[in-house]
């Protein structure tokens, strides 16, 4: 007897065919809807990759060298250790899903390593680079004081910048004793964010002006004239605050170490800020913390130097 596995290598099967049934697994799963345009951007970026070079997309013939050339043509057009290391995972994930379906009857990545990212300490911004920052949303048009409102949000909070962007109007409380922010982090999992007096005066007059605004009626808290801000809208509103300040262009990740750096150099217990940012591993902790420990040992040891009690 003829297994279903054996049939199917016998006929093929092409990795454009399985897209669809990949990602309708994903939704069933419940999986995060960023994970799953990961996932899915990740097959597209192989196909495509297969296909410029003359390789057979057929997935009972895909062997480990051909992810491995795959892997070989990102690093060497360019591509970051860790967006390598995404593209190898959620491949991983698309394999591991097609064996279990009984669509090839081994993946072709079993045995091969995932690319060494390594552990670079992210530049943190300084203090008087975002005075600066927040000195380019100064005036009362719509624009500066929703990214008034939404800077300081970020500089406030440390949230990620899908957090911040996917935030509905509802999601803000300004009623409470302390301000929150209701986002949902990585996993799905909802946290309470609280925001300090400026923040929380920004964001006032940012919901104030919004009501008169053509995209009022959208549910999501960030708008502009084309509908919702969205990633890469921030990236751009990021890029021109930071020329507009003259500074060199932060990115919202900066943000979130400014935030875990500027907790620690405050002597801010370690496990509030886990709590803040979402983190359920202390390496997180340890990584975010790593690229200023130096600065905040110096300014430690000025305090306590047992030299100077001599």
């Amino acid at each position: 007897m003829v297994s279903k596995t054996a049939s199917r290598s016998a006929r093929g099967v092409e990795l454009t065919d399985l897209l669809a049934s990949f990602t309708l697994s994903l939704r069933a799963a419940n999986k995060a809807p960023r994970t799953i345009e990961t996932y899915c951007d990740s097959l597209v970026q192989l196909i495509d990759f297969l296909s410029r070079s003359g390789l057979s997309t057929d997935a009972t013939k895909l062997t480990r060298g051909h992810l491995e050339m795959f892997e070989v043509s990102l690093i060497e057009g360019g591509r970051q250790p860790a967006t390598v290391s995404v593209r190898h995972r959620s491949l991983q994930a698309f394999f591991k899903w097609a064996v279990s379906e009984r669509e090839i009857a081994q993946s072709p990545m079993a045995g091969m390593a995932a690319p060494i990212v390594p552990d670079l300490p992210v530049p943190v911004p300084p203090d008087e680079s975002l005075k600066k920052l927040l000195g380019s949303t100064t005036g009362s048009s719509f624009e500066r004081m929703r990214d008034a409102a939404l800077l300081r949000l970020f500089i406030d909070t440390g949230i990620r910048a899908s957090e911040g962007i996917n935030l509905r109007v509802e999601d803000i409380d300004l009623t409470s004793r302390i301000p929150v922010a209701y986002v949902v982090g990585k996993g799905r999992r909802p946290r309470a964010v609280p925001v300090g007096a400026k923040t929380a005066l920004a964001i006032d007059r940012y919901l104030r002006v919004r009501r008169s605004h053509p995209n009022a009626n959208l549910e999501w808290l960030w708008i502009g004239a084309r509908g919702r801000l969205t990633t890469s809208g921030l990236r751009q509103l990021l890029e021109r605050r930071c020329d507009q300040a003259q500074i060199p262009r932060i990115h919202a990740h900066q943000l979130r170490h400014h935030f875990a750096h500027s907790w620690l150099a405050q002597n801010g217990a370690e496990n509030e800020l886990m709590a803040l940012t979402g983190w359920k591993s202390r390496a997180m902790l340890s990584r975010y913390a790593a690229s200023t420990v130096a600065e905040r040992a110096a300014e430690s040891h000025r305090r306590l130097s047992p030299g100077d009690k001599f």
